[in-house]
């Protein structure tokens, strides 16, 4: 298995040519990764021909980007228009509750991760979560409960 320098100059190398390649490169580095390591910020922007502070203001200004490994379950719940207005913070506040953790952070025990998003796409079954890869929509508290114990349950902890 390459090392996280190798993996994220391969994939560096794969987008230096491209226009704007720096936020598919970041994209790429989560998706083989799970998280953007703070030591691939000087392999990509020695690779792409940016600076450090620029590779890292692009990192930190999308809150998409994990610079730290995600639980082995993440939650992301919708926070778009149409999800607001059907519950969707206080299906949230519900879920940190439940969890034990804030929002874009990881519970200590390192099960679950909660994520806020904007847009699951699925505005008409508002308000939207996606447990793992799994949308689910219409979700009262009621529903996220049952599905927090059985996808965090699955992960290896009994409660959610």
């Amino acid at each position: 298995m390459p090392s996280v320098p190798e993996t994220v100059l391969d994939i560096a190398r794969r987008h230096r040519d491209v226009p704007g390649g720096l936020l598919p490169a970041l994209h790429a580095v989560q998706d083989a990764l799970g998280h953007v390591p703070d030591e691939a910020v000087p392999v990509l922007a020695q690779a792409l021909n940016r600076s450090r502070a620029e590779v890292h203001g692009v990192l930190t200004h999308y809150r998409h980007f994990r610079r730290h490994p995600p639980g082995r379950v993440v939650v992301e719940i919708c926070r778009a228009e149409a999800c607001q207005a059907c519950g969707a913070e206080a299906l949230l506040a519900h879920a940190e509750r439940t969890l034990g953790c804030g929002r874009h952070d990881t519970r200590a025990d390192g099960v679950v991760t909660l994520e806020p998003v904007y847009c699951l796409g699925l505005c008409a079954s508002s308000p939207a979560v996606r447990v793992g890869e799994q949308l689910h929509g219409r979700v009262t508290p009621a529903q996220l409960d049952r599905l927090l114990a059985a996808s965090v349950g699955a992960a290896g902890t009994d409660a959610p």
